[in-house]
Formats: structure tokens, C-alpha cells, sequence
């Protein structure tokens, strides 16, 4: 039978002409058919990817909303003229996250501290500690250099002798407090009496005046005798060295010590996991936190054409600090992309703009670090602890310019022996600083009293601080993460290079193995069985030889 081919539904008889006419009209449907798969997946690609991109990115995008609608929010309510009592219910749910913020600060600079330092070996530890430790020294000295020079170049205070704590209406801050009990109270919350105590109170030194006789005249002499009292607060600069000397102390005691340091990884997990729902709270928190310091705010444009170039000057300070010194060094130690890197940091970031409060930042850092940026977490969870601790170049920055700032403001000319002696100081105190909002005003005090210039006027500093501490704390806790990466980035070439070497000696060994096989006179047995261990197993060489 003839066979039949069908065109637009017609059954037409088979022969060439039939068939090329057939092809010609399959091709224009296959080519639609294949430009329609195409179209298919480029949507279904381009819809995946803006999932994934949702998915990954879904946290810093609702924190930074988070901010956005604060400040909308803020100046919403603003207009409503709210008594005391309704703006503290309305800063109610910020309130909320500083406390479950710093509920967790405790169990994890202690549990990761442990862990951190025990699953370290000691060689490398003191190696790794000894880099940290001249990286924030060095970072906090530039910081400082920043602060007076620009303080120089600016001048904030000059001009502003009228400016004064009456005409702003703000109340005096008094500090008795001398500059040699400043530092040996370091000294002394660095090893606490009661690490219970510790866990929220810390060592403080106060004044009494006590008689210790009389004049010719009869008159009482008084002498002001130092007392030590506690003040309110974590010690966390106790605790980091105790839980530092701890982890040590187990990882030297061996396998006594491995069921306590399995104890304390556990919890150290445990505790993210706390930290990864808290996080999800973070942008909601974040909204009325930053909603209800808008609304706190009385007389904003006095304040800030009154202490403008005071301003200016500390958030330039630390947008040079933050945006080119610290990628720079990051970028001198890696050759990597310091941007990429912070761009997985943004939520952190956030947080320490809305909080002020590197502690309270530590939790969601020492997470975006590790997850986003791959850091070991034996190095983050080791080093961001004591970063948040000692680690203060946003403060170290706004302290050396609060400091020239009042000189200027009392018309004092600084020597060279004063400039130096502001950069040592603020670099010391910054040490000191708590991570707390407000934290580095009382710093200040100590290196007033140290170049000799009175601390009456700090209450400026404490008017404006608000503002001033928001960058102060995204810098401090930008200098922790990228010494993090600086640190972690030198622990992978270090074990990069002990794999070569380890790699070299087997292969040494294994050459002058074969060759003493391949000789003709040597016929040991021992040789014959070191042989096959290297072919079949090359790393049991080292124990068999």
C-alpha cells in the first residue's frame, strides 16, 4: 500500500516532494518549541536564583527595613507629644532584644572562650594570641593618630568658648576619679575575686576623706583615702581571662580534661542556636528601638549646630577608619576583597548601629562570621570574644577628639608631651571601655585627667552621644571581624604549610626506601616490609620507621 503523510491535517500520498514540504513545516514549530524551553528556563532560572538570593539575604533585608521603618515610625509618633510613661511602653519590644542580647553575652564569651583556646593547640595559640594582640594595638594606636589629627585639622572647640552645659540646658558629669586608679582597676577586674561576682558586677575604686589629725591651728586635716567598692556591670574582661587560662589549662591536661571539653563545645552549640531564634527577633526589636531614641530626642537641631564640627569630625574619623584603614590592612595580609568580606556582615552591622553595644552585637557576629564569611570557628570563636572585650578603635577615635575638643573649648594649648600623652592614654582606656552604650564617655574622664583639664564639660560629649556611638560601635566591631579574617587567613597558610612539609619528609622517606630495596646487596626483610607499607599505605611511614 502507498504510504500517506498528513500536512495541516490532510492525508496526502507519500514521494520527495511530500517529504521536504513536511520538513519545512516541522521546522518552524521545533525551532518555537525549543525558543519557548529556553524563555521557560531563563524565568525559572532567574525566579531560583531571586529565591535563593531571598532566602540568604532575607535577614539583613528585614533588619535593615527594620531601621527604615524605626526612623518613619519615630517621626510619626514624634508629633504626638507622648508622656514619659508612653514613650518607655513604646520602647518596650527594643527593650526586649537588649535584654535577650545580653542574656546570652555570659554563656557564650565564656563556653566559646573555652572551647576556642582548648581546641587550639598551645603552639599555635600563643602564636595566633600574640598576631591578635599587636593587631588591636596597632589598629587602636592609628585609630587614635586619626582622632587627633583630624581633631587638629577640624577644630571643633575652637570658636565655641560660649558653648557651655547651661545655654544646652544639660547636667554636669562629675568625675573624681584619678588616672593611676583608673589602670589598676584594669589590672584588678583582670583577675576577679569572685567569678560569680564577676558575672555582673566589676571592681570600681571610690574616695572617702579620712582625718588624720590636726594643724598648728587645730584645724582637721582630711586625706583622700582610695576604698574599693563594686559597681554594676559585667566584668567580661575577668571572665575572658579566666575562660581563656581555662581552655588552656584543659587542653594541657589531656585526655582528663576531653569530657569537659566536649561539655563545653555542646554548650557553645547550644548557645547558637539560642542565638540564631534571637536573631530572627532583631529586626521587629530593632524598629522600636530605633523609633523610640527619635522620639527621646528633645532639641536635635540646637545640639547638632551647637557640636556640629564636634560631630562631623568623629564620624569622618570613623568612616577613614572603618571604609579605608582597616580594608586596607585586611587587604595588606590577605589579597582578598575586604568589601566581599563585610558585605556578609551587614546584619551585625546593623545591630551595633541600632544597640550601640559591641557585646550586644557579639552574638549575631560570631554567627554571620562563620556562616557567610567560612571563618574557622575555632578562630572566631576564640578571638571575636576578646575583640569585643579590648578591642575599641570606633571609641579610641571619638575619645582623642572629645579630648582636644575640650582643650580647645578652654582655650589650652596642647605640647607634644600632652598630644602623646592622650594617644598612649586613650589607647590603654579604650581597653577598658565597656561594651555598652555610653561605655567610652567615662573613658574620657581618665585622659582629661591625665593631660590635666577639667571633666565638667564632658556632659557635651554625653548630649550628643547618641548619634557619636552608632558608628563607634559599627567601627569597633568591623576591627573584630576583619581581624578575625586576618587571623584565620593566617591559620590556613600555616596549616598549608605544615601539610608541604609533612608531604616532603614522606616523600624523602619513601625515595631512600625504594633505593635501599633496589640495591643489590641489601636483602633485610625490614626493608622488604617497610617497602610494601609504602605502597599500600603512605601515611603509616612515619610510626613504621
Amino acid at each position: 500500500m502507498e504510504k500517506k503523510s498528513e500536512i495541516n491535517g490532510h492525508a496526502m500520498p507519500s514521494s520527495a516532494s511530500t517529504a521536504r514540504m513536511l520538513e519545512n513545516s516541522e521546522e518552524p514549530v521545533e525551532e518555537d518549541q525549543q525558543q519557548q524551553q529556553e524563555e521557560k528556563k531563563k524565568k525559572r532560572g532567574c525566579k531560583e536564583r531571586l529565591t535563593r538570593f531571598l532566602s540568604r539575604n532575607l535577614l539583613v533585608i528585614l533588619t535593615v527595613s527594620g531601621v527604615l521603618v524605626g526612623v518613619g515610625l519615630g517621626m510619626l509618633v514624634r508629633g504626638m507629644n507622648l508622656s514619659k510613661a508612653q514613650m518607655s511602653h513604646f520602647a518596650f519590644p527594643g527593650e526586649m532584644l537588649l535584654r535577650m542580647l545580653k542574656m546570652i553575652i555570659l554563656p557564650l564569651v565564656v563556653c566559646s572562650l573555652v572551647s576556642g583556646a582548648a581546641s587550639l593547640d598551645t603552639r599555635s595559640l600563643g602564636k595566633l594570641g600574640g598576631i591578635a594582640v599587636a593587631y588591636f594595638l596597632v589598629t587602636t594606636l592609628i585609630a587614635s593618630g586619626i582622632g587627633v589629627a583630624l581633631a587638629f585639622i577640624i577644630k571643633p572647640g575652637v570658636g565655641a568658648g560660649a558653648l557651655n552645659t547651661n545655654s544646652l540646658g544639660l547636667e554636669s558629669v562629675s568625675s573624681n576619679k584619678e588616672t593611676t586608679d583608673s589602670f589598676l582597676d584594669l589590672a584588678r577586674n583582670l583577675f576577679p575575686s569572685n567569678l560569680v561576682a564577676a558575672a555582673f558586677r566589676s571592681y570600681a575604686t571610690d574616695y572617702k576623706m579620712v582625718a588624720v589629725g590636726n594643724d598648728t591651728n587645730g584645724t582637721i586635716l582630711y586625706q583622700k583615702v582610695p576604698i574599693g567598692t563594686e559597681a554594676d556591670g559585667m566584668n567580661i574582661l575577668g571572665l575572658v581571662l579566666f575562660a581563656m587560662m581555662f581552655g588552656v589549662a584543659l587542653r594541657i591536661l589531656g585526655e582528663e580534661g576531653e569530657e569537659l571539653i566536649r561539655f563545653f563545645n555542646a554548650f557553645n552549640e547550644a548557645t547558637m542556636v539560642l542565638v540564631s531564634w534571637i536573631m530572627w527577633y532583631i529586626p521587629f526589636g530593632i524598629m522600636f528601638l530605633v523609633g523610640s531614641k527619635i522620639i527621646e530626642m528633645e532639641d536635635v537641631v540646637l545640639l547638632v549646630t551647637s557640636l556640629g564640627k564636634y560631630i562631623f569630625a568623629s564620624i569622618l574619623g570613623h568612616i577613614i577608619h572603618g571604609g579605608i584603614v582597616l580594608p586596607l590592612i585586611y587587604f595588606a595580609f590577605t589579597r582578598k576583597n575586604p568589601f566581599s568580606f563585610l558585605s556578609g556582615l551587614i546584619t551585625p552591622f546593623t545591630t551595633a548601629f541600632a544597640t550601640c553595644s559591641s557585646s550586644a552585637t557579639l552574638p549575631s557576629m560570631i554567627k554571620c562570621v562563620e556562616e557567610n564569611n567560612g571563618v574557622d570557628k575555632r578562630i572566631s570563636r576564640f578571638i571575636l570574644p576578646i575583640g569585643a572585650t579590648v578591642n575599641m578603635d570606633g571609641a579610641a577615635i571619638f575619645q582623642c577628639i572629645a579630648a582636644v575638643f575640650i582643650a580647645q573649648l578652654n582655650n589650652t594649648e596642647l605640647n607634644a608631651g600632652q598630644i602623646f600623652t592622650i594617644l598612649v592614654t586613650a589607647t590603654a582606656s579604650s581597653v577598658g571601655a565597656a561594651g555598652i552604650p555610653a561605655g567610652g564617655i567615662i573613658t574620657i574622664a581618665i585622659i582629661l585627667e591625665a593631660i590635666g583639664l577639667p571633666t565638667n564639660d564632658l556632659s557635651l560629649m554625653l548630649a550628643v552621644d547618641w548619634i557619636v556611638d552608632r558608628t563607634t560601635t559599627v567601627v569597633n566591631v568591623e576591627g573584630d571581624a576583619l581581624g578575625a579574617g586576618i587571623l584565620h587567613h593566617i591559620n590556613q597558610l600555616e596549616m598549608k604549610k605544615h601539610q608541604q612539609e609533612v608531604a616532603e619528609e614522606l616523600e624523602e622517606v619513601k625515595v631512600e626506601s625504594v633505593a635501599n630495596v633496589q640495591a643489590e646487596e641489601e636483602t633485610s626483610p625490614l626493608v622488604m616490609h617497610q617497602t610494601k607499607i609504602l605502597e599500600g599505605m603512605p601515611e603509616a611511614i612515619e610510626s613504621v620507621l
